[in-house]
């Protein structure tokens, strides 16, 4: 099968795989929401318990093996997969389980994105010039990368695969995007992994557990300070260019 390109940059290959993954999102979406949720964890517990305990690796490793996949293909349950790898594994490992299967995940669909139709889009974005509100973004975005994937990652209210596709459709760089997915998704990580690994006493209470933690005031503000510090960069930058402009 040939790469089918036409000059505006449409490339069939490209489509289909974009395809593919839509498709399998929609019906991952539809056929494990589930699944992948608190019930199923807590009715099999004794069952992946005693199945970590007689294999441990293998589990390890279809646990990143699974999450990677929720990642990549935008499908629900990634909360509940990390409150898995508290509950099997405990804060660490599992903390750090976690992160590499999103960060793994996250690069997928990141590089699908970018090399499907993140580039053309981009190409485009810069053919049709007049500085529009996306190339303004483009600029501001390139001018701190870094702080800004950084921001994407620690600020809780933004979705995560709103936080793994738009960077691919504004040209940022794949090691950028790699290391601050996985130093920005840690913080997030450890507190989720730390409630599933006190689950079995949530469960042995009948209860739920409390998603919503991450927004306590004990949680929620080392998470704002390190936004804070990841916005330092963007805001000396903007001082000394208005500045220097001024002089």
């Amino acid at each position: 099968m040939t790469d089918t390109t036409n000059s505006s940059g449409f490339s069939l290959r490209r489509f289909v795989l974009l395809l593919v993954i839509a498709v399998v999102a929609i019906g991952g979406g539809y056929f494990l929401r589930d699944f992948l949720s608190f019930e199923t964890l807590r009715d099999n517990r004794e069952m992946l318990i005693s199945w970590r305990d007689s294999n441990y690796t293998l589990v390890a490793l279809a646990f990143i093996g699974i999450y990677i996949v929720v990642v990549a293909f935008s499908l629900p349950g990634a909360a509940i997969m990390t409150l898995s790898g508290g509950f099997l594994f405990g804060i660490f490992p599992g903390a750090l389980f976690c992160v590499l299967g999103a960060s793994i995940g996250a690069v997928l669909i990141f590089t699908a994105a970018k090399t499907g139709l993140g580039d053309m889009l981009h190409a485009k974005m810069h053919a049709q010039g007049g500085g529009g509100i996306m190339e303004r973004m483009e600029k501001g975005l390139h001018e701190n990368e870094v702080s800004y994937l950084l921001l994407m990652r620690l600020v809780p209210a933004i979705p995560f695969f709103i936080a793994n596709l738009a960077p691919a459709f504004l040209g940022v760089k794949a090691r950028n995007f790699t290391l601050t997915t996985f130093f920005g998704i840690m913080p997030g990580s450890i507190v989720y992994t730390s409630v599933g690994a006190g689950l079995g006493d949530v469960f042995a209470a009948g209860e739920t557990p409390d998603f919503g933690i991450i927004f306590q005031p004990g949680i929620l503000g080392p998470i704002l300070g390190l936004c804070v510090l990841a916005t330092l960069p963007i805001i000396i930058k903007a001082f000394t260019s208005k500045k220097e402009t001024s002089q």
